[in-house]
């Protein structure tokens, strides 16, 4: 029986999708749940699963097709064995030995690769460490394994060929096609700076009584949660606290209207190798701090994996964006719309201040808004960042709703 492989049922925000990676070819035997091709949407990528056991009969669109929602893309036919010629004598007793070791046990340095780079290199029993890899650092990509079970070279990672070096007075140039994600992550600044009347408010937090809490309770709390009590659990929930005093920052625009949200996700922009993701804590004004630390742990792990899904991705009312984590002193966020406001932390740096008529040292954060100046009023932008700034010199606020 031929079963259809369709692509996935796409959200009215992704239009199409590219075919980035076949992980098989025109008759491979294919197992139920195995997956099939790899989809670039211009949000996340996505695996296509086999919906059944059986062999790939025909593959209609190559690596490189753009696709659309529910579009057939390969036929299986159901229940079906692949045809493999009868191997010699001689090589199927040395064919043995190699099947044992592929179930036996997996490849070593499979620990290092991506999921789907792991799975590739356990199918096809091919060692990492003798693949020359192209990713970020030289590290192997799941690219370079498919290639290498396709038969194609593996050079040795320890001896890979020099690269060319430029001449003096040379001018070297190498053009490279944007991803779908860095394309749409292009379009969607493009449409914030020539939608948005954007601006953007500045303050600075002394986070010197959140430094003592966390050094206090953080031992406590990573045993009774399982987690630790990271800086951007506070600023969350601070900003979530903020959100609930001044509406219109997490308000959004339709048309002539505005859409006052009655619940606060909070949209936590990650950084990955393909560009910047933001996954979506949904209902924080329900989450404790330990949920907020286990929701954003959980995103970057699937971030990092290549795992977040569509759903992941869709809605928010408000983003966060910490800058400080590459070292960034200063910067204005750009609005993610249909959102009307970002709140910008970065670096941490002890700087001389004035407290009780005394300068002593402080650990000291600036933070931006930036805000759609169509409907936030800068007097409400500035008393929405210093709110924030008295929950987080005051983080016993937070506690009591202050």
């Amino acid at each position: 029986m031929s079963i259809e492989v369709k692509v996935p049922v796409l959200p009215e925000s992704v239009s199409d999708a590219l075919i980035a990676t076949w992980h098989k070819k025109a008759g491979d035997a294919v197992k139920r749940d195995e997956n099939l091709l790899d989809l670039e949407t211009d949000k996340v990528v996505l695996e296509v699963p086999s919906p059944v056991d059986g062999v790939l009969k025909e593959i209609r669109f190559e690596e490189g097709s753009t696709v659309t929602s529910s579009q057939v893309i390969a036929v299986i036919e159901e229940g079906a064995a692949a045809a493999a010629p009868a191997p010699a004598p001689a090589a199927a007793a040395a064919e043995a030995p190699k099947a044992e070791k592929t179930e036996a046990a997996a490849p070593k340095g499979v620990d290092e690769l991506s999921p789907a780079g792991r799975r590739v290199a356990v199918e096809e029993n091919i060692d990492p460490s003798k693949v020359a890899g192209t990713g970020r650092d030289g590290r192997v990509t799941k690219e370079d394994l498919v290639n290498v079970g396709k038969g194609g070279a593996a050079a040795p990672a320890a001896a890979p060929a020099p690269a060319a070096k430029p001449t003096p007075g040379s001018r070297p140039e190498e053009r490279v096609a944007m991803t779908r994600i860095r394309t749409r992550i292009a379009e969607r600044l493009m449409q914030s700076k020539n939608s948005i009347a954007m601006l953007t408010s500045f303050n600075e937090v002394n986070l010197a009584e959140v430094v003592k809490l966390r050094k206090a309770l953080g031992e406590q709390f990573e045993k009774a949660n399982g987690v630790k009590l990271g800086f951007m659990s506070f600023f969350v929930k601070a900003a979530t606290e903020a959100l609930k005093r001044y509406p219109v920052i997490n308000a959004s625009v339709d048309g002539s209207d505005i859409i006052y949200h009655g619940y606060q996700d909070i949209s936590i922009a990650v950084s990955t190798e393909k560009g910047l993701v933001t996954p979506v804590l949904r209902d924080v004004q329900d989450m404790s701090f330990a949920d907020v630390e286990k929701g954003i742990i959980g995103y970057a792990k699937k971030a990092r994996d290549g795992k977040l899904g569509l759903d992941d991705l869709q809605g928010g009312t408000f983003t966060i964006t910490n800058g400080g984590t590459f070292g960034s002193l200063l910067s204005t966020p750009i609005v993610n719309p249909p959102q009307s406001a970002i709140l910008g932390m970065h670096t941490i740096k002890e700087r001389p201040i004035v407290e009780n008529g005394q300068v002593i040292a402080a650990p000291m954060m600036y933070i931006a808004l930036s805000y759609d100046h169509r409907i936030i009023d800068g007097k409400d932008a500035v008393l929405f960042l210093v709110d924030i700034k008295n929950q987080l010199e005051n983080p016993q606020r937070m506690l009591l709703g202050l």
